[in-house]
């Protein structure tokens, strides 16, 4: 650092609030000695900062399983964030360890870790609740109820889920389907339950009844299996599927049946995947914004771990219409 600041002509301390990104420093000055560490080859040494701070420069990520498209893309939009902060992330899978005392055992370790805080994403998040936190790590949950935040002390980010499912129900009502089936996720999950919701909701203000849905876990080959009801019934004309996965599934198992999409089935899903714009036929769906949500949960965390207060945040989602979608056959035999 003394090398740092005799090359840029600035005390030791401008260095250092450079290195601790404070807005004390202008921009001028903050770029003669960003240049003044590049030209030298500086890097600060974590373990060092570790002991002067108290702070490791580290943060844990929590989450059942890596498996499922939005874990991944969260995974991705975390590690960005995090990285643009200059953090280092640490990721612990629950794996089969399911429940509190799971959730509890891996806290434990990202502790042992010396991480200043963690990000709990998605199914995780229905554990946290009865889990022991170990005293001052803090805590951001991604997709939780609202009042989880104040019972916790946590801070909560999430998509709006039940809107995006309200509004694809009602995109698929618009077209004259006299009901939309719902292929639901995992029944443990957050996000499936207000997704659920929102489908629930948009029907009832429709005044329609909503019929049972099926529920699958996210995959493709779930879904092939469990819409089969849906299949086997001519009345069932559009479908809001959880996820972009569950749809794709749900596409095959109508295409197996000699039903077409959007021909004689309607298609929405949810997610909006790299993959939805390529299905056949390109996926009606809704976008959840991983990378903000992604941002969002590191700046909470960040801000956590500087003694701020907990916060819930909302993402909008966006109805993307694509080509699975089209109006009713019964519609259009009425209009004639």
């Amino acid at each position: 650092m003394a090398d740092v600041a005799a090359l840029a002509g600035v005390s030791g301390q401008t260095v250092s609030r450079v290195l601790n990104e404070s807005p004390r420093v202008d921009p001028v000055t903050r770029a003669r000695v960003e240049a003044a560490m590049t030209e030298l080859g500086y890097r600060p040494h974590r373990a060092a900062r570790a002991l002067r701070t108290g702070r490791t420069q580290t943060i844990g990520l929590l989450v059942s399983t890596l498996a499922t498209v939005g874990n991944s893309r969260m995974l991705q939009a975390v590690a960005g964030a995090a990285a643009s902060r200059g953090y280092a992330l640490t990721v612990v899978t629950l794996g089969d360890e399911g429940g509190g005392a799971g959730v509890g055992a891996a806290f434990e370790r990202l502790s042992e870790q010396g991480v200043d805080g963690v990000v709990v994403l998605n199914e995780a998040t229905a554990a946290v609740r009865d889990a022991p936190v170990p005293g001052g790590l803090r805590l951001i949950v991604v997709d939780s109820p609202p009042e989880m935040s104040a019972r916790g002390g946590f801070g909560v980010v999430q998509s709006d889920h039940a809107a995006g499912a309200r509004e694809a129900t009602e995109h698929l009502l618009a077209l004259g389907h006299a009901v939309v089936h719902h292929l639901a996720g995992p029944a443990e999950s957050f996000a499936s339950a207000e997704r659920e919701r929102g489908w629930r909701e948009a029907l009832a203000t429709a005044g329609i009844a909503a019929p049972e849905p099926v529920r699958g876990d996210w995959t493709a080959a779930s879904a092939r299996v469990v819409v089969a009801p849906f299949v086997a019934d001519p009345d069932v004309t559009a479908v809001f599927a959880a996820n972009d996965q569950s749809a794709l599934g749900a596409i095959r198992a109508f295409a197996d049946a000699g039903r077409a999409v959007p021909d004689d089935v309607s298609m929405v899903g949810f997610d909006d995947i790299a993959d939805a714009a390529d299905y056949r036929p390109p996926l009606t769906t809704v976008r959840q914004d991983f990378d903000r949500l992604g941002e969002l949960a590191v700046a909470a965390l960040v801000a956590a771990i500087e003694g701020g207060p907990a916060e819930f945040q909302v993402v909008p989602t966006a109805l993307v219409l694509r080509e699975s979608t089209a109006r009713s056959r019964r519609d259009h035999a009425a209009i004639a």
